[in-house]
């Protein structure tokens, strides 16, 4: 059965922020980072019986224009856009659900606006200031966006997905630069803008963000891995962090993007996980 979905707009400092609603009940937000709201759907549709679940763009990326597109995405400010959503939509406290670089704006937001947020379900978020080889990651992402600037997004991609340990695969089949789908050259022209966003202005602030374990440990925080990640970077990142703050991960079924490989199986993980939270 299809769940109806609203579509509104939020205005932010130097942006406009599109997000979708479906349901009703307490709020639970889905957010990605550079994933859209397209991939979120069938994971929200499944909540939507007894939630209030929000998906949205980013800024910089699908729907979610910004004034300067040569402007970076600090974590801060998508954290304050995240923040600004959930006052727009009634205040929370929210139940946040984020996915990679998602997942890193939820901490954030867990961490500048613990009163906006209940539970956060930080999956796989790409900390690697956690990491004991910081160094070398920072060089590598520095390669990225320099074979971005000289070889294109393919090029790009591929040592993205080698750094991550991922496996490769066609670039267009990449799951994290999916908003919603679309068709035709205002959709090339999109994915074009939205890879050069992601590439220059979103990538390494997402990486580079350094969490305050201090202040998150006060915080109701379960660290998601997939079942299918062993020894993949967001792995290793999310077991640092579940150290951190001294409780373990929680599996969930799948890799890197589990909710979009088998919706249902993910969403009765997440209910498990939000149940004893």
């Amino acid at each position: 059965m299809s769940t109806a979905v609203s579509t509104d707009l939020l205005d932010r400092p130097g942006a406009r922020i599109t997000f979708d609603v479906r349901g009703s009940g307490p709020l639970l937000v889905l957010a990605g980072s550079p994933m859209g709201a397209g991939p979120f759907g069938p994971l929200a549709s499944l909540f939507a019986d007894d939630h209030t679940v929000v998906t949205f763009d980013p800024r910089g990326t699908g729907r979610s224009v910004v004034e300067d597109p040569d402007a970076d995405s600090p974590v801060a400010v998508r954290a304050a856009d995240l923040a600004a959503l959930v006052e727009h939509l009634g205040g929370g406290p929210a139940t946040v659900f984020g996915s990679s670089g998602g997942a890193v704006v939820a901490l954030a937001l867990a961490q500048e606006r613990p009163d906006l947020v209940g539970t956060v379900v930080a999956h796989e978020p790409p900390l690697e200031e956690l990491l004991p080889d910081a160094d070398e990651r920072r060089t590598a992402t520095d390669e990225i966006v320099r074979t971005y600037r000289e070889h294109g997004p393919a090029a790009a991609w591929g040592l993205f997905l080698a750094s991550a340990g991922l496996p490769a695969v066609a670039p267009e089949e990449v799951p994290e630069r999916t908003a919603l789908p679309a068709a035709g050259d205002d959709a090339t022209a999109r994915q074009t803008a939205d890879e050069r966003h992601f590439f220059l202005h979103e990538m390494r602030e997402t990486v580079r963000w350094a969490p305050d374990l201090d202040r998150l440990r006060h915080a109701r925080i379960a660290v998601g891995i997939g079942d299918a990640s062993a020894g993949q970077l967001c792995d290793l990142t999310s077991r640092a962090l579940a150290a951190g703050l001294g409780r373990p991960p929680e599996a969930f079924p799948g890799g890197h993007v589990g909710f979009v490989e088998d919706a249902s199986a993910f969403a009765r993980r997440l209910w498990e996980v939000l149940s004893r939270a």
